[in-house]
């Protein structure tokens, strides 16, 4: 991990850059070159829609192995006629995952963008293929997540390559196989992406768009799991010196616990998802799922509670399970004791000042474009992503995808009004940056 000067020093610089690049052009005006990038892409709206509708109707749910490759392979052969190196990142057979597309350009000039999409869906099925609602609206799984993202990129690129932007420029493309249900470990499940990281400058990531607000800021995620023992005895002599309170009441206390002393800090939240109690208890993390059984007249022994944790930095992370372990191992009812344990999933995506700037470039382009200003999302109403892997290491930006409804559900839409939009504003950000 850098030192945290040399991360302050690099975040520095890009605000110097991009904010340079944002004041060097005035807030309502393109350049002929950017006229130009934006005349492509009205020009091929239909070609970029029937590239939506081809990679909808390939399935891809997460553990379709064939089908996330094949989606991959689609992107691929289009990236590959922009002058990508592309190559297949597969996963270990034990993960049960497909993989990842990586397409690469290098060059020496202007900042190196990391590009990120996922081509994995949550649901399928043949009645989910891509079909029109209406002039303005698609419906299909993975419509809007991701699959109307991915496109932008491949639009996007297109577009600037048709202007030789693309020229002596380094750009990675990032899809990964499993942004929806991430193998295990993440370690190895995200190695691609945070290599792809530290060869980049800034990440643009490409998960659902809205029309006024950009992500510059994702919470992680963490999981708990707390483990309560008890003495096991005849009920009769609950509550007394010799058998205690029992596993279920120390449970209930550390939990209300963990809601009265914790709840209510911004952008804090942790919840108990499952929770198992008895004489004999089993839990299976993997399946997230367990089972208690025991007698009306026995106190109960074991309990078992799991659980989610959402952050935005990594010191909320860090304070807060200090006091959650705090709460678990001191003051235990009598007869009872208890451990907490924690394991990281998603880093957060702090609010970085340079992330900011990447944000005013975006703004700039988007007033340029007759779209009307961008301002930053609200990070509690965003969960974390693939761009949280990399967010730690280099400057960010999230949401530049498709704009729909329903996501993860059968009734997934995508807006295809504002796709023009979202692409135009995608390749004037890339055009900028990449400048």
């Amino acid at each position: 991990m850098p030192h945290t000067r040399t991360i302050l020093t690099h975040a520095a610089a890009i605000c110097a850059l991009t904010f340079g690049a944002a004041a060097a052009l005035p807030a309502q005006q393109l350049t002929p070159v950017e006229q130009r990038i934006r005349t492509y892409l009205q020009q091929h709206q239909a070609d970029e829609i029937a590239l939506l509708a081809k990679s909808v109707d390939i399935k891809s749910q997460t553990l379709d192995l064939p089908g996330v490759r094949a989606v991959g392979q689609l992107f691929a052969e289009r990236l590959a006629a922009l002058g990508f190196h592309t190559r297949w990142v597969p996963m270990p057979a034990s993960m049960h995952r497909a993989g990842h597309l990586v397409a690469e350009r290098t060059g020496s000039s202007g900042r190196r963008l990391l590009l990120i999409g996922h081509l994995d869906t949550v649901v399928e099925g043949d009645s989910l293929n891509f079909a029109r609602i209406d002039s303005a609206t698609a419906r299909g799984a993975g419509s809007s997540d991701m699959k109307g993202g991915d496109v932008e990129i491949i639009e996007a690129l297109e577009a600037l390559n048709s202007v030789g932007a693309l020229a002596n420029k380094t750009i990675t493309v990032v899809m990964t196989g499993d942004e929806e249900a991430a193998g295990d470990p993440l370690s190895v499940a995200r190695a691609p992406l945070i290599d792809a990281a530290r060869h980049s400058d800034i990440a643009l990531a490409f998960e659902g768009g809205n029309p006024h607000d950009a992500t510059v800021a994702r919470r992680g995620a963490s999981s708990w799991l707390l483990t309560v023992h008890g003495r096991g005895s005849h009920s009769a002599g609950m509550f007394s010196r010799g058998a205690g309170y029992g596993a279920i009441y120390e449970a209930a206390r550390i939990i209300n616990e963990f809601r009265s002393q914790l709840a209510g800090e911004q952008y804090l939240t942790f919840s108990p998802s499952v929770i198992v109690g008895g004489t004999d208890v089993t839990y299976d993390s993997t399946t997230v799922s367990g089972t208690a059984k025991s007698k009306l007249n026995i106190i109960a022994s074991n309990v078992t509670v799991s659980g989610d944790l959402r952050f935005l930095t990594e010191g909320q992370k860090d304070s807060t399970r200090a006091r959650m372990r705090d709460i678990a191992t001191h003051d235990n009812l009598a007869g009872t004791s208890a451990e907490i344990t924690f394991a990281d999933e998603y880093p957060a995506m702090a609010p970085t000042p340079a992330n900011y700037a990447v944000l005013a470039v975006y703004d700039s382009a988007s007033r340029a474009l007759g779209y009307g200003p961008v301002t930053a999302l609200d990070p509690g109403r965003r969960g974390a992503g693939d761009i949280s892997f990399v967010g730690p290491m280099i400057t960010g930006l999230d949401g530049l995808g498709a704009m729909g409804s329903g996501s993860h559900t059968p009734a997934e839409r995508v807006d295809l009004a504002t796709l023009p939009m979202q692409t135009e504003r995608a390749a004037i950000l890339m055009y900028r940056l990449l400048r």
